[in-house]
């Protein structure tokens, strides 16, 4: 006898999706199911190194709901799937997070309760180095409590820098919205 497994419990439903986004050379960095009204959300956030397009999330949406229809993993009933990459306002909690970020001005909370901000000049598996007000200083991502990218309307010119006029389609960057599929 065939019983189906509810997925909706976070660890479970991370197992289910992480090779499915892999298959894209994503990472799975968040998913969530929540109640909304009578239908249930399902919010996918997804990501790799040198960035994510909103046809990479296009596929990934496609290849997830695909998976979700075929097995009826979550069980019966309406849902919406959203597929979006993370925004600057997600905090650095992995090293892939950290080498994501490089060249990006970031504010650090250790956990001794200092604070400041540097800008991520190289990442290894356990430690970044930032400069901070041009002197060199490594952190080891054991002793911090928050990190976040901090927003620069005049970032200086780095290799992630594109102008938007050499641009004729804007759609063409980053995922920055998200993509909704039943």
């Amino acid at each position: 006898m065939s019983r189906k497994t509810d997925h909706t419990d976070t660890t479970s439903l991370e197992n289910f999706l992480r090779p499915i986004v892999a298959q894209f050379g994503c990472d799975l960095e968040d998913a969530e199911i929540t109640p909304a009204g009578k239908r249930r959300l399902l919010r996918v956030l997804v990501d790799r190194d040198g960035g994510i397009s909103l046809d990479d999330v296009a596929d990934v949406t496609r290849a997830i709901s695909k998976a979700l229809d075929a097995d009826d993993i979550i069980g019966g009933g309406a849902y919406t799937l959203e597929v979006s990459s993370p925004g600057v306002d997600r905090p650095l909690t992995q090293p892939r997070h950290w080498r994501r970020n490089l060249t990006r001005l970031v504010a650090v909370t250790l956990v001794s309760g200092d604070k400041f901000t540097g800008r991520v000049s190289t990442v290894s598996e356990e430690t970044a180095e930032l400069d901070v007000k041009g002197r060199t200083r490594t952190v080891t991502f054991a002793d911090v409590a928050k990190a976040k990218v901090q927003i620069e309307f005049n970032r200086p010119a780095g290799k992630d820098e594109v102008a938007l006029e050499d641009h004729e389609d804007e759609d063409a960057g980053a995922a920055d919205g998200t993509v909704e599929e039943n």
